[in-house]
């Protein structure tokens, strides 16, 4: 059998975006060239590989088996045929993308791109907003670099903690809170909180905190950012806890006050991530190495 390894990069396409007109436009190909591709791979493989249900397609039993395996050997094929050349900074020539946490974007974003600016005026750094879901860009190779307080638990995505802060109290000057000598436990449930969380979740390890304690806070918002939820608090006598190195950082410009929590709580930690395919790339080792010296002076 003579195999096509065009037909290998149509199929992981197809498997990922789940049409033919998706794969063809992350392709660069157009959709009847696609549609011929998946003619081919259907004969090649004798399944259908995706099958139209009403207005959209559902990839087969066999083709929902094979997905992981046939990106990974698309994967190991670029890394084969894939040139190795020393890394020349001054000609580097390449975008990278990276999905970090937002307030990670603000506090250490600035700093990496001048670094990256100064060494190599030819990359260009795209970063992206988190998802409100879990996705797997890293592995899909759609994401260089993410930066965020999740370690990951795939076992081909590597990972490295690079900083970790206390979390605090983060109140509007003149806030209620701000006026006793020390905040308790039961001064702190009592007052209107709002969270910061993609998913719009309500509760998180402080309502775990504050159970041991017999006590239970009120809730009355969630934001999807740490930005959006201090501008909740700068115009009100809501609370929110945070990381004390990034709300540190909006304190000043929002005139807000950072308080101490009157109990013990797990750092926020800082985790980088990568795909295990980009180990040994040199391009993207410097920018690992830039990246972590920007979180973690930073921090």
């Amino acid at each position: 059998m003579q195999l096509d390894l065009n037909l290998l990069a149509a199929l992981d396409a197809l498997l990922e975006e789940g049409s033919v007109a998706g794969a063809a436009e992350r392709l660069y190909v157009t959709a009847p060239a696609m549609s011929r591709s998946l003619g081919r791979i259907r004969r090649t493989t004798g399944d259908q590989i995706l099958v139209r249900t009403g207005r959209t397609m559902t990839p087969t039993p066999y083709a929902l088996a094979v997905r992981e395996q046939v990106h990974d050997l698309l994967m190991q094929v670029q890394g084969v045929l894939a040139p190795s050349r020393e890394l020349d900074l001054a000609t580097l020539d390449r975008t990278f993308t990276l999905r970090w946490h937002d307030a990670l974007v603000a506090l250490s974003g600035p700093g990496l791109l001048t670094a990256v600016r100064e060494q190599a005026p030819g990359v260009r750094l795209r970063f992206i907003a988190e998802s409100s879901i879990d996705t797997p860009e890293l592995r899909r190779g759609e994401v260089d670099l993410a930066a965020n307080a999740d370690r990951p638990t795939a076992p081909e995505i590597r990972s490295t903690e690079v900083a970790e802060t206390r979390q605090v109290i983060v109140v509007r000057r003149g806030h209620p809170l701000t006026q006793v000598e020390t905040v308790t436990a039961a001064q702190f449930a009592a007052a209107e909180h709002i969270t910061v969380s993609r998913r719009g979740k309500l509760s998180n390890i402080l309502d775990e905190e504050l159970a041991r304690l017999d006590l239970t806070r009120r809730v009355v918002a969630t934001a999807p950012t740490e930005r959006a939820a201090l501008e909740f608090v700068r115009g009100s006598d809501l609370l929110v806890t945070a990381p004390e190195s990034t709300a540190r950082a909006a304190a000043e410009d929002l005139r807000l006050a950072l308080l101490p929590l009157p109990f013990e709580l797990p750092p926020a930690r800082v985790y980088l991530s990568w795909h295990q395919r980009y180990d040994t790339d040199p391009a993207h080792i410097w920018l690992r190495d830039l990246a972590r010296t920007a979180l973690t002076s930073a921090m």
